[in-house]
């Protein structure tokens, strides 16, 4: 008899705090885990929206004495951002499955490109995390006694772990909790703009009238070449602002059917509402002629400006409200990173750039390495920064326009190799053409002005990334051109396959008695290393086995849980793996039968069929195959499956034998 596990202890645990594990056969499940526009919206565009809390500062603080310039720096952003996105939005129709910076550059530049564009989004992700709840943290701290201030880090840390623990339960889970918040965010900054334009609609004449004057003194004072290159410094030191825009296209696969159309919405929902804040800022900047005063972000000055001639307690109240809601909305800001960057990091795991470990999912169908290497990530990064905000935000501008830089040149290249056959080819590249414009001038300008400021240490970061990416695939590589010789093996049986085909009887050895001796082959693919561990066992064993089970495991993961359609194509794939072996085993005479299952967890669900083949069939014993290279080492261990090994204790535990034959590669 199968012995009746009981669950562990620390599963328990687990449960209670990500939740139970989802059913893969619920019908309705990529329904119930996909967000629809408004919750993309949250999910996805709070790292945009969040951006206007320092972006906008930045860029008018770099105009010092020339505020009146503020005014086309705000324009020239709103512009930018519209050209991103548009270009952005062309390519979710070009990758309707998903097509963040790595998947664009892979496949419309090269696969090398690629993996750099993807190294660069990892690594603004995990600046993404660190920025948001380090800026969180100063903003909340901001408010509490000075003798507290030294718990800002270790509260920072928490709130990193929270994160983590509510994107381990799912992405429906983790937005959520999150929505009254963003819609905080949003209610006040909206009454804050439009009680500044209202107050100021009778100033407007003689404003700009005013602001045509500063603009005739700041370039008799600066000389025009001068005051222009002010306005693009300024414009480029806003870089920040722009962070966000590539997440909706990178997170495809979380979005509800017709993907696409959501997609588009969420990009145009984040675009305007950013462009919004932009101009409406600046413009509140500009109207209460607001200064830079030691201790408080620029936002919180005008905030203060605005409301000073609001009756008490109500002005105060707001601009508690509207700062507390910037500061924890940029928390919110996380969120961008934790749901952006595991997918990325699946993405290159299936291209083999990184340990394949990475493009698991787990029960709840989240990328659960992914999280907690970026949550792992970030909190080394916010612990060696002290939590700067103006140290990180240098890194993390230079990343994103690494990437903006390889998919802006990805859609020029595509639209034109396709202008014979995109009618409006002309319109399309022109966006994308000046959004490579825009991309190239900002990304130079952080370069130069912002090198010796952090600028060298996200270089050297993404450097050292893209080098070990560049090992690890060379390394999967060598490991292919090993496995070659043991697929040879399959092309022969093959051939054995198709013809028995057409000339297979129907079998007359009747299903096996419960009593009988069966050899239990555990395969991934009729392959060579199935095959082998199959001669083998007859080598080993000869005639005490006369039946043979296949059982075979289809893993979902980031490749494939893409819609119940890639679920439905990967049950099929594996059965018609495992009729193969059934083909050519009863061509042999043998009885042969294949056994299936797809999940998350290979261990698990081999357990289930294990043991229910065991309670039928006592006399089973259980066989898998595992490669042996020539020689041992860190990357064999860490970047090559070993799951027999796990299935093996795990039967073991139940009382249920598995034999592991050793399969050499040379």
């Amino acid at each position: 008899m199968v012995k009746k596990e009981k669950e562990p202890l620390f599963k328990k645990i687990k449960t209670i705090i990500i939740g139970g594990g989802r059913n893969i056969s619920d019908p309705h499940l990529f329904h119930k885990i996909s967000l629809v526009v408004f919750f993309a919206w949250v999910g996805l565009g709070a790292d945009g929206l969040s951006s206007s809390c320092y972006g906008p500062e930045e860029a008018f603080l770099a105009l010092k004495n020339h505020p009146s310039l503020g005014i086309f720096v705000a324009l020239a952003t709103a512009i930018t951002i519209f050209v991103i996105s548009s270009s952005y939005s062309q390519i979710i129709e070009l990758f309707p499955h998903g097509g963040g910076g790595y998947l664009v550059a892979s496949k419309l530049l090269s696969p090398s490109v690629g993996m750099v564009s993807g190294c660069a989004l990892l690594v603004d992700y995990v600046l993404t995390i660190t920025i948001s709840v380090a800026s969180g943290a100063d903003a909340l701290f901001s408010f509490l006694p000075a003798s507290w201030y030294g718990f800002k880090l270790q509260f920072a840390a928490i709130v990193l772990f929270i994160l983590i623990i509510l994107n381990m339960r799912g992405v429906k889970e983790s937005v959520l909790p999150l929505v009254p918040i963003f819609l905080t965010f949003l209610i006040t900054h909206a009454i804050l703009i439009i009680y500044t334009i209202v107050t100021h609609a009778a100033n407007f004449g003689p404003m700009v009238n005013s602001t045509i004057a500063d603009v005739r003194s700041s370039s008799l004072e600066l000389g025009t070449f001068g005051m222009i290159i002010l306005i693009l410094r300024a414009y480029s030191l806003g870089a920040g602002t722009y962070t966000g825009i590539e997440a909706v296209s990178n997170g495809m696969s979380i979005l509800r059917e017709p993907k696409v159309e959501t997609a588009k919405k969420t990009m145009r929902y984040m675009s305007v509402s950013l462009s919004i804040l932009v101009v409406g800022l600046m413009l509140g900047y500009l109207f209460y002629n607001v200064k830079f005063e030691p201790g408080k972000t620029l936002n919180a000055v005008l905030l203060d400006s605005a409301t000073s001639g609001w009756s008490q307690p109500w002005g105060y109240i707001f601009v508690l409200i509207t700062l507390i809601s910037e500061a924890v909305l940029l928390f919110v800001a996380a969120q961008t990173g934790f749901l952006g960057g595991p997918r990325v990091l699946g993405n290159m795991a299936q291209d083999r750039w990184f340990p394949a470990q990475f493009a698991n999912l787990s029960e709840r169908f989240v990328t659960q390495n992914g999280i907690l290497i970026m949550g792992l990530a970030s909190l080394v990064l916010l612990i060696f920064s002290r939590g700067s905000v103006k140290f990180l935000v240098v890194l993390y501008s230079i990343n994103v326009f690494v990437t903006f830089l390889f998919s802006q040149s990805g859609m020029v290249k595509h639209w034109w190799i396709s202008r014979k056959r995109a009618k409006d080819w002309i319109k399309k590249i022109m966006v994308s053409g000046l959004g490579l414009i825009m991309t190239v001038f900002i990304l130079a300008s952080m370069l130069i002005l912002k090198f010796f400021d952090g600028g060298w240490l996200t270089i050297f970061i993404t450097g050292s990334l893209i080098i070990l990416a560049i090992i690890i695939k060379r390394h999967y590589k060598n490991a292919l051109t090993l496995l070659t010789r043991l697929d040879d093996l399959a092309s022969v049986a093959n051939m054995t396959v198709e013809q028995a085909k057409g000339n297979l009887q129907p079998q007359n050895i009747s299903e096996p008695d419960p009593q009988s001796k069966i050899a239990v082959i555990f395969v991934n693919g009729y392959n060579g290393l199935g095959l082998h561990t199959l001669f083998n066992i007859i080598r080993i064993f000869g005639s005490n086995f006369k039946n043979f089970f296949f059982v075979q495991v289809g893993i979902i993961d980031t490749g494939n849980f893409k819609g119940a359609e890639e679920i439905e194509a990967l049950k099929k794939h594996i059965n018609e793996e495992l009729e193969r072996y059934v083909v050519f085993m009863r061509s042999q005479g043998f009885y042969a039968k294949g056994f299936s299952g797809v999940g998350v967890d290979a261990v698990e669900e081999v357990d289930n069929i294990a043991s229910e083949i065991y309670q039928k069939y006592s006399q089973a014993v259980f066989f898998g195959g595992q490669m042996v290279f020539p020689k041992e080492t860190f990357f064999t261990r860490i970047l090559h499956n070993y799951t027999i090994f796990a299935v093996q204790r795990k039967l073991y535990q139940r009382g249920i034998p598995l034999i592991i034959m050793p399969i050499r590669v040379s």
